[in-house]
């Protein structure tokens, strides 16, 4: 029986590499497409319906590990190989994993290792819970995004360019946010297009707190915390004043 497959990678000089390998590890395997994103790869499996697809993980539009998702709900789900730039105990974590993985650059002594693998899981039967525990160690293991060094934000119709250590705070202000940058003349004001969860999510959450639902402050741009006669507590950053919702202040309770 032939078997077949789908390379997805967006880099072109390491898909075609991937190729003229396998070509040689595996020349029995017919090769039924190449894709340069997930979504391609999407379409590319639902037409050819391969049993192998070599599958980059950081890939633009659909992710590797996102379209994984979508291949395990299959009734009969490719065996897919991730090919990674995962550090050595990352990889180690794999060696007993139901699906193999590739460290990129790819070496052919390694591909011959993981095409034999392959034909051994296609000789015997398939286990359907495999690809899922697979995916869960990897996203596990995966490294968290580098928090963001700069920001895009406009002012009038210009867009600048903000360094994270010269903004103060962020203030979500009807559908912006105010994003407040602290330099000589003092309080700078810019608007995002971005929640304060998004940015959240993009941020070093050791450098900056979110202290209410409308406020995101940078640690160190901290002055002082003073509690008024309600017992309310506000942070004064920069020229600003900003308000401490009751579930953020434990934040303060060692300073």
């Amino acid at each position: 029986m032939t078997i077949t497959a789908i390379i997805a990678d967006d880099e072109p000089l390491l898909r075609q590499h991937l190729a003229t390998l396998l070509a040689r590890c595996w020349p029995e395997l017919k090769l039924q497409a190449q894709c340069a994103d997930g979504v391609e790869a999407l379409d590319a499996i639902s037409r050819h319906q391969p049993q192998v697809v070599f599958l980059d993980i950081r890939m633009p539009g659909l992710d590797g590990l996102a379209l994984a998702r979508h291949l395990s709900a299959l009734a009969q789900p490719p065996l897919i190989v991730f090919t990674t730039a995962y550090d050595q105990y990352a990889v180690a974590a794999f060696e007993q994993a139901a699906v193999d993985y590739l460290l990129k650059p790819v070496e052919q002594t390694r591909l011959a290792n993981a095409c034999q693998r392959l034909q051994q899981r296609l000789a015997i039967p398939r286990d359907a819970n495999a690809l899922d525990s697979l995916i869960s160690q990897m996203q596990k293991l995966a490294p968290a995004p580098a928090p963001l060094k700069w920001l895009k934000a406009s002012k009038g119709e210009d867009l600048h360019l903000i360094p994270v250590e010269e903004i103060v705070a962020f203030r979500a202000e009807d559908k912006y946010v105010t994003l407040h940058r602290q330099r000589g003349k003092g309080d700078e004001q810019y608007l995002l297009r971005l929640s304060l969860k998004e940015l959240m999510n993009q941020l070093d959450s050791d450098q900056f707190w979110q202290i209410h639902r409308a406020n995101i402050v940078r640690v160190d741009a901290i002055k002082r915390v003073t509690r008024d006669l309600a017992g309310r507590l506000w942070v004064e950053a920069g020229d600003l004043r900003l308000a401490v919702s009751r579930s953020a202040q434990s934040l303060f309770k060692e300073m």
